[in-house]
């Protein structure tokens, strides 16, 4: 069985929690529809290690200019700071890239806002931290803006920035991670705080 690859786009400031709930599934086998099928590489612009908004210090793996959609099963982009002030212009670009090659696309919090001022949002549906947040970016997309925690339209998934448990089940979706049912059941332990679902399935 081959491996596939998720890259995750590691940055200064990048808002740690808002990929994790997503990460952490794809890297650990259990409850998934074909166990150890994925594996998380992280990519930055360069090799030099990064610090989070909460101080953790990430050794990424690869630059963002090695990696070729064709060999990748999906680009996550968390929100951080960086995104606001116009900074990650080489992950940009590639999530263009990704895009056109029709591989999926995830996005959350100011990425959102990123993707919008690059256009690459004004004729899909596609939710923010609010309506208001992307009008900021000049952007033509707010008729297809959605006010819910995170959605999916063709290869771009979007979500607020207060949803990660919303955007990993997006994301999972995407991935055919695990079962639709078990992807329900781990919504409703992580959004609902409601283990039972999942580990009673898990015991039949």
């Amino acid at each position: 069985m081959s491996i596939r690859t998720v890259h995750l786009f590691v940055f200064d400031t990048m808002a740690d929690w808002e990929a994790a709930y997503a990460v952490a599934a794809i890297n650990h086998p259990r409850f998934q529809a074909d166990p150890g099928r994925f594996r998380v590489v992280t990519a930055a612009a360069t090799l030099a290690p990064v610090v989070t908004m909460g101080g953790v210090r990430i050794q990424p793996d690869v630059t963002l200019d090695s990696i070729d959609p064709g060999s990748s099963v999906m680009l996550i982009l968390p929100g951080g700071c960086a995104w606001e002030g116009g900074g990650n212009a080489e992950a940009l670009q590639l999530a263009s890239r990704f895009i056109a090659a029709e591989v999926p696309v995830a996005a959350i919090c100011a990425a959102t806002l990123a993707l919008a001022r690059a256009g690459l949002l004004d004729h899909l549906r596609h939710t923010s931290n609010a309506r208001e947040y992307l009008i900021s970016s000049g952007y033509r997309g707010t008729a297809f803006y959605c006010g819910v925690p995170a959605v999916t339209d063709g290869n771009v998934i979007t979500a607020t920035g207060l949803a990660p448990v919303d955007f990993a089940r997006e994301i999972f979706k995407a991935l055919n991670l695990y079962s639709p049912a078990t992807i329900e059941n781990w919504y409703a332990m992580f959004k609902h705080c409601d283990a039972s679902r999942l580990y009673a399935a898990a015991a039949n």
